[in-house]
């Protein structure tokens, strides 16, 4: 057999197990097993054990389950109610009211969260009875909803940035500080169609509460300032270069649980079902993690990366071209599988190519975050819609149809780093500095 045909063999096989509902991390260490018992010499009980091992052994892999757990604490006490609390006021004088508290719980959220599908959760059970009852049309809150809860991957911390890190060995901490800019440029331009919509449809808008001082709006804001504290010591840290990514993930465990104590909704049942909780995603995660490692090792066996490297050389694509061509692979290969395992599945194969055209490291890591965002909003496996299913009972299509805007917004996002990388690379390089 050719490489090609081993390759597509072996993509068969993946996809054959995959649609049998086998998980995904089992699913990839199959595939794998398969190709080095039958095309390399190598014992492949060895090279499994001597993978894994590597995968899963990793110091900058701590900050993954602890910054889950803190995104659990968090998301089991009252922050939420407290964050509408105190947004609600500031927002009532922009077109579009109240819809913005969706875009601004959603960036706040993420910056102590790192989990998109908890973003949405979280904030969506805060907002989308509130703005329901107040008359809201529910295909602006809805749609609102889905695409700002993706800034859950975008800004730091980060899941997804981690695992890219961790797969592509470039520096969580830069990658975290590389996501603030285009995490709060993509909340901005949420904002902004909230706004262009309000003023093109302003009978649609509900009329404003009564008028609020500014002391007023002071003394409701009282109750940002737990998670805004938190948010500082978390990005603080590794900012100001006292803590690594995985030492700050830790000082985020701490004050969620001081925050969530404080508040006195902490008890025994609260935490351990966040520490359940954040246990079984991340075990999911390392699982995939592990899998794809062993996959990616079989690929190097078959000579898959080099094989994909030199035919796209071939094909003599610019930069903009490639760039172009992976938003579009990312973007379908996300129609059937979640962000992780599309990060850890394809790393391996195609950091040696993007490596060869020249691309920032960092940058491609934000590059692919946001396409994994908008990979969260498109059916049929788009974990936002899901999520947004199971809380209104609308059809998945109708809430990937009003989600669309968002997603357009996102390709704009992609558009703009391209256009302007300093959005990205300045802050880590201020920091390096």
């Amino acid at each position: 057999m050719n490489d090609l045909a081993i390759t597509a063999a072996l993509l068969a096989a993946l996809l054959l197990i995959l649609g049998s509902g086998v998980w995904v991390g089992l699913s990839l260490t199959g595939v794998a097993w398969m190709a080095v018992t039958l095309f390399s010499s190598r014992p492949a009980g060895d090279a499994m054990a001597v993978t894994v091992w590597g995968s899963s052994s990793s110091w900058t892999l701590t900050a993954l389950p602890l910054f889950i757990w803190m995104g659990e604490i968090l998301f089991r006490t009252r922050l939420s109610q407290d964050m509408f609390k105190g947004l609600a006021p500031w927002v009532q004088g922009l077109p579009g009211r109240l819809l913005h508290t969706n875009v601004i719980g959603c960036t706040i959220f993420a910056a102590v969260s790192g989990s998109s599908a908890a973003t949405c959760a979280t904030i969506g059970k805060m907002t989308l009875p509130e703005l329901t009852r107040r008359g809201y049309p529910e295909h602006m809150v809805v749609g609102t909803l889905a695409g700002a809860s993706t800034l859950g991957l975008l800004i730091p911390p980060s899941i997804i940035m981690i695992v890219y890190g961790v797969a592509a060995e470039v520096s969580i901490s830069k990658l975290f500080i590389a996501g603030v800019f285009p995490g709060l440029l993509l909340a901005a331009l949420f904002s902004g169609y909230i706004i262009f919509w309000a003023l093109r449809h302003p009978e649609q808008v509900p009329a404003a509460d009564s008028k609020t001082s500014f002391m007023q709006k002071i003394a409701s804001s009282r109750s940002l300032i737990p998670v805004v504290l938190l948010i500082a010591a978390v990005l603080g840290s590794i900012y100001s270069g006292v803590a690594t990514a995985t030492e700050a993930a830790a000082v985020g465990v701490v004050g969620s649980l001081v925050l969530s104590t404080l508040q006195g909704s902490m008890n025994w049942a609260t935490f351990r079902d966040a520490l359940m909780g954040a246990t079984r995603l991340y075990c999911m995660i390392a699982l995939i993690l592990a899998g794809a490692a062993f996959l990616t090792l079989a690929m190097g066996y078959v000579g898959l990366p080099r094989h994909l490297a030199e035919w796209i050389g071939t094909l003599g694509l610019s930069r903009a071209q490639l760039i172009v061509a992976l938003a579009v692979f990312f973007i379908i290969l996300g129609c059937f599988l979640d962000g992780i395992s599309m990060v850890v599945l394809t790393m391996g194969v195609l950091m040696p190519t993007v490596q060869a055209a020249g691309i920032d490291p960092i940058w491609f890591g934000i590059f692919v975050v946001l396409v994994v965002e908008m990979a969260q909003i498109t059916p049929p496996v788009g974990f936002n819609l899901f999520v947004l299913q199971g809380m209104t009972g609308r059809q998945l299509t109708w809430i990937a149809k009003v989600t669309m805007p968002m997603f357009f917004l996102m390709c704009a996002a992609v558009a703009l780093i391209y256009v302007f990388p300093g959005i990205v690379t300045w802050l880590p390089q201020k920091m390096a500095n």
